[in-house]
């Protein structure tokens, strides 16, 4: 699913935690990812830095190094740590490559919880692979008192991929049904948000176009490992500046940004990853608000879903209309592979290889 690993970065090279200070206060949501984070030395110094900044703060990790998350949810129990479970059991090993990483990762969540994490929940890429394990993975979420956040496979240049496609991709879509009926049964109300969110990615697996307008440059960026600022994660020609050299407000005012912005309005991909479903569904005027046209859906098949009836998932989605898969039915993965990491420097200019690559 992600090859970046391959490519790792230099750390004498990766951005500064002072680069990072240049980030102003009054974000609504800061996600540190990767490759992977907890691989970074500075880590719970950088989330001292930025857990100020934001309303909410989150760190998507593979759950592998259990030790420093370990100190950070017992300082800042409120932090939001998602961890990468594509499977139950050997299952998520067969597709992530790992070993015994499905027992590591529940080691990991156990010792988040005694340490008073409060917010511990997982990320699943939805495929061919475990499409049939999403209720599962859910309820295994919430055994931990967290969120499950699914996302369909996705090309980019973050991933270093272009060959995330679905084999069977009516399959997959159909089986994210249930889970979104589940969403809704919930108590909480950012679950029946997250069913909209898996509505538009079943659009998003049969390779249909977006389901709200792409607010990328303007309700969420992306800050690659040596401080570079994208409108996105997807599309390498959106570089809009460099924190190395430039403030915040120089990048965000500056006319790369204004020409970004104009060719996201333009822009043919379906990218619906948990980032930008969330920036879409929020209102530009009012962002602590769901959009007018998401929350009546909610709401009516929230009240459906209570009521014990059926949802009519083919009147949101039509599962005639099925993209090409232009790539073969099945990718390489799984434990086994000879792979020759070789680092990755700044200079190298590495994503321009990803420019015409396409999500459908």
């Amino acid at each position: 699913m992600c090859h970046v690993w391959q490519h790792p970065t230099l750390p004498a090279e990766e951005v500064p935690i002072d680069f990072l200070a240049k980030l102003p206060a009054g974000f609504r949501r800061l996600v540190l990812t990767g490759g992977e984070p907890t691989l970074r030395a500075d880590l719970e110094d950088i989330v001292d830095l930025v857990r100020p900044k934001t309303r909410y703060l989150e760190i998507s990790t593979n759950g592998l190094l259990a030790a420093p998350l370990e100190r950070i949810a017992a300082r800042h129990p409120e932090v939001e740590i998602s961890i990468s479970i594509d499977g139950i059991g050997a299952r998520n090993d067969t597709l992530r490559g790992e070993q015994d990483g499905y027992e590591r990762k529940l080691a990991t969540m156990q010792r988040l919880v005694a340490a008073g994490g409060r917010n511990i929940g997982l990320t699943t890429a939805i495929q061919d692979g475990n499409c049939d394990q999403l209720l599962d993975l859910y309820r295994l979420a919430c055994r931990f008192g967290g969120e499950m956040a699914g996302c369909a496979l996705h090309n980019g240049f973050l991933f270093h991929k272009a060959d995330n496609e679905p084999a069977n991709r009516v399959r997959t879509a159909r089986a994210v049904q249930p889970l979104v009926y589940e969403l809704l049964l919930s108590r909480h109300p950012r679950n029946w948000i997250r069913a909209y969110q898996h509505l538009g990615m079943m659009r998003k697996i049969l390779g249909q176009p977006r389901r709200l307008p792409c607010p990328a440059g303007r309700d969420f960026l992306f800050v690659d490992p040596w401080g570079r600022v994208y409108a996105c994660n997807i599309r390498p020609d959106l570089e809009i500046g460099d924190l190395a050299s430039q403030t915040w407000k120089e990048i965000m005012a500056g006319s790369r940004a204004a020409e970004a912005r104009t060719r996201v309005a333009r822009c043919t991909h379906n990218c619906w990853l948990a980032g930008h479903a969330r920036a879409s569904l929020r209102g530009r005027r009012f962002p602590s608000l769901v959009r007018l046209q998401p929350l009546g859906w909610i709401l009516a098949n929230k009240l459906r879903a209570a009521l014990g009836r059926p949802i009519d998932f083919d009147h949101a989605v039509d599962f005639r209309d099925v993209a090409h898969t232009p790539v073969a039915a099945r990718r390489e993965s799984g434990p086994g592979r000879d792979f020759h990491p070789v680092p990755q420097p700044k200079t190298e200019q590495p994503y321009g290889a990803f420019n015409n690559v396409m999500n459908k």
